[in-house]
C-alpha cells in the first residue's frame, strides 16, 4: 500500500516562498512517477507538476513555469515543491500524487493517471 504525506503548507503573503514536501511509504521509490496537482476554490483540480521516478524528467503547468520547481530525493522517498513569487491565485490545497505509469513524454500530466494520492496540504497566499 502507498501512503503519501504532504506538508510544508501555510498562510504566506504574496511574494515569498514556500516549500512542499511529500513522504512515500513505498518500497521502491523511484519506480513512481510523481506529482503535484492542486485545487483552488469552487475549481477543479488541475495539474501544477510532475517528475520521473530518476528525476530526469520534468513537467510544469504554464501558470506555474519559472516559479515553482519539482525536484525529488530517492534516498529520502520524498518529492518537493519549491514555490517561488507566490500570488493570491495560487492559494489551493496541494496534493500529491505517484503513479507507475508512464507516457511517451514523461510522466502523466492528467490526474485520471495517478494512483495514489495525499491528503493534500493547504497553501493560502494573501496580497
Amino acid at each position: 500500500q502507498v501512503q503519501l504525506v504532504e506538508s510544508g503548507g501555510g498562510l504566506v503573503q504574496a511574494g515569498v516562498s514556500l516549500r512542499l514536501s511529500c513522504a512515500a511509504s513505498v518500497p521502491t521509490f523511484s519506480r513512481y512517477n510523481m506529482a503535484w496537482f492542486r485545487r483552488a476554490p469552487g475549481k477543479e483540480r488541475e495539474f501544477v507538476a510532475a517528475i520521473s521516478g530518476t528525476g530526469g524528467v520534468t513537467d510544469s503547468a504554464d501558470s506555474v513555469k519559472g516559479r515553482f520547481t519539482i525536484s525529488r530525493d530517492n534516498r529520502k522517498n520524498t518529492v518537493y515543491l519549491q514555490m517561488n513569487s507566490l500570488k493570491p491565485e495560487d492559494t489551493a490545497v496541494y496534493y500529491c500524487a505517484a503513479t507507475v505509469k508512464l507516457t511517451p513524454r514523461g510522466p502523466p500530466l492528467s490526474s485520471k493517471s495517478y494512483d495514489y494520492w495525499g491528503q493534500g496540504t493547504q497553501v493560502t497566499v494573501s496580497s
